[in-house]
């Protein structure tokens, strides 16, 4: 009979697998969310329309399935089983892809929401449009996009259970290891991760919101 104790531990290292997934697909996910989105808005046609396709599948389809495609198709494809003989790479991999679409839709809500006379004052100010971006827009674009971002973040803290169909060991396949010899408690008992992770970032992009409320006006 395993202990509290030994439990704990157990799935503390599947969480700290989980926390290891989130923290790098948000490290790469977000610039490519803002590199799509530019990509999506670009006047050059034929690049917007390849973003918005790409885009548009990607959002169309579950991430359990382009989980199994990237695990199986390349090394199906190519005879290279660098995802099947890298796990959890292959997760981050379609967590970033995944995730970085959805954060363009985000980002593009966002520019496109800024009244124009704010690119026209930057304009009559002689700033460049590089310059109009990081100093009048940026700020306000995060301001708009915080609370649609807080939520895709915390959903992403959930999804990560789903790397299990590839027998990456985060948290929940770690307690179904001991679902296996009977024992059924630590598979409710990781709730208390999820639920303690999730109530950090929503104290934190609380926090952030309440910092950033001077631009409401």
């Amino acid at each position: 009979m395993y202990s509290f104790s030994e439990v704990s531990l157990v799935l503390l290292d599947g969480f700290l697998v989980t926390l290891k997934l989130f923290a790098l697909t948000l490290l790469f996910a977000l610039p490519l969310g803002l590199i799509l989105s530019f990509g999506s808005m670009s006047k050059f046609k034929p690049l917007s329309y390849l973003t918005k396709l790409f885009i548009w599948i990607i959002r169309g389809t579950p991430l359990m399935l382009q989980i199994l495609v990237v695990f199986f198709v390349p090394g199906m494809l190519f005879d290279n089983p660098i995802f099947a003989q890298n796990r959890f790479l292959a997760a981050l991999v379609t967590f970033v892809i995944n995730y970085a679409a959805y954060f363009s839709e985000i980002y593009r809500g966002g520019i496109e929401g800024i009244p124009r006379g704010q690119y026209e004052a930057g304009q009559v100010l002689g700033l460049t449009k590089t310059q109009i971006f990081f100093k009048v827009v940026l700020m306000q674009v995060v301001k708009r996009i915080i609370a649609p971002m807080s939520n895709e973040i915390i959903t992403l803290v959930k999804d990560t259970s789903l790397v299990r169909v590839i027998s990456v060991i985060e948290i929940i396949k770690a307690a179904e290891t001991f679902q296996a010899k009977g024992i059924i408690w630590p598979l409710f008992y990781t709730a208390v991760f999820y639920l303690a992770f999730c109530g950090i970032l929503t104290l934190l992009f609380g926090y952030i919101e309440k910092k950033l409320s001077y631009y409401k006006n």
